[in-house]
């Protein structure tokens, strides 16, 4: 029900920049059309917080598991990217490389993170040992420090911000 009212909240906004597209700086009639999707994010959005407030409350994350999710899929790809481009591979190439790695990875039903020296050293002879830090889990985590990212301090960043909201 939750990924529904989501959809709704999106229709809403595609309406209302649709509505607010192209009209003058000023006040416009066009304008008037807006309300009906403004009250009904906001109904949507109060009847949302109304669920989810008492499930978060009793949610229990279990570590194992969020950690198993976030080792699942290539999403340390783009941080094999970037110790490429570091290690003075231009992007573009460095791109090219890691999606061969992917692809090895998917017919050999491997990670990343699994791969030996030797299969690594067949896509670029400039990835040595410490590819293996810049790719774990922990690395992609803390190398996120924009705002809104995954790094530690960035996150505390984030609480401080939602419990100054709250209060």
């Amino acid at each position: 029900k939750m990924r529904g009212k989501g959809g709704r909240m999106y229709g809403n906004l595609m309406a209302m920049l649709t509505i607010m597209k192209g009209i003058p700086l000023a006040y416009n009639t066009d304008m008037s059309e807006d309300k009906e999707q403004v009250y009904d994010s906001m109904d949507t959005l109060q009847a949302s917080l109304r669920i989810m407030a008492p499930m978060i409350e009793k949610m229990v994350i279990l570590a194992e598991n969020t950690r198993a999710a976030a080792a699942r899929g290539f999403s340390n790809a783009t941080d094999m990217a970037d110790y490429l481009v570091r290690k003075g591979i231009p992007f573009r190439e460095a791109h090219h490389i890691v999606g061969s790695a992917v692809n090895y990875c998917i017919k050999h039903k491997k990670m990343l993170e699994e791969l030996t020296m030797e299969e690594f050293s067949t896509f670029d002879n400039k990835i040595e040992k410490d590819i293996y830090e810049s790719i774990s889990l922990e690395a992609c985590i803390k190398a996120r420090m924009s705002y809104g990212g995954t790094g530690p301090d960035a996150v505390k960043k984030q609480i401080e911000i939602a419990k100054s909201l709250l209060k």
